[in-house]
């Protein structure tokens, strides 16, 4: 390699690191999921992040008879991990997860299905319902939890004398983030013409 080669290699490899550094997230396999789990057709899979948390639970009188109490859930809160463990966000009430850089998007679930540990809570489809951006989860369509361990609510320790007492269970679980694959047409506005525009006074 001459000395006039090299300099001409560095450039080229700093503009691929800088267009790497620069580009969206890439697109994610999808995990298997029951069919009442799938996302529809027309969204994939962008980025997937590894959540390591608890499940907020509260002990309350039961709304139909108020002399039996039980375990309610509160909210999730949870560090997000990419795939090199780096914590990315985290996730709490809303249901809303939040990138470290301020992008979130807010969901609502539309089905679930058991895990197939049975400690475990169930896996689940959620939809967007707003999302802030730009960033990771900027336009974010669905969300999937699977993969979850723990998390279920405790079966005792609920009763009169500890309505309003909360428990923190901890958890795991694997979310799957996606969007759109197809953008909305764009709509130019087209430049009249000079016939157009030597008309446009006249009035029929």
């Amino acid at each position: 390699m001459n000395r006039r080669t090299c300099p001409m290699l560095w450039a080229a490899v700093w503009l691929v690191g800088a267009s790497l550094s620069h580009a969206s997230p890439r697109t994610d396999r999808a995990p298997q999921v029951p069919e009442s789990l799938k996302v529809p057709a027309g969204n994939q899979a962008i980025f997937h992040a590894r959540a390591t948390g608890v499940q907020i639970y509260v002990c309350n009188a039961v709304a139909t008879d108020q002399t039996q109490f039980a375990w309610s859930f509160k909210a999730p809160e949870a560090k997000l991990l990419d795939a090199r463990g780096k914590v990315v966000g985290s996730h709490y009430a809303g249901p809303t997860w939040e990138s470290a850089k301020g992008s979130k998007v807010v969901g609502a679930m539309l089905q679930n299905a058991p895990a197939p540990d049975p400690e475990a809570i169930p896996w689940l489809l959620l939809q967007a319902k707003s999302t802030t951006g730009p960033g990771l989860f900027d336009r974010v369509t669905f969300v999937q939890r699977v993969s979850t361990g723990g998390g279920k609510a405790p079966t005792t320790g609920c009763d009169a004398a500890n309505v309003g007492h909360e428990v923190r269970v901890p958890y795991t679980a694997e979310y799957f983030f996606y969007r759109g694959t197809t953008a909305a047409p764009r709509v130019t506005a087209r430049e009249p013409s000079s016939s157009r525009r030597r008309s446009s006074g006249r009035r029929s």
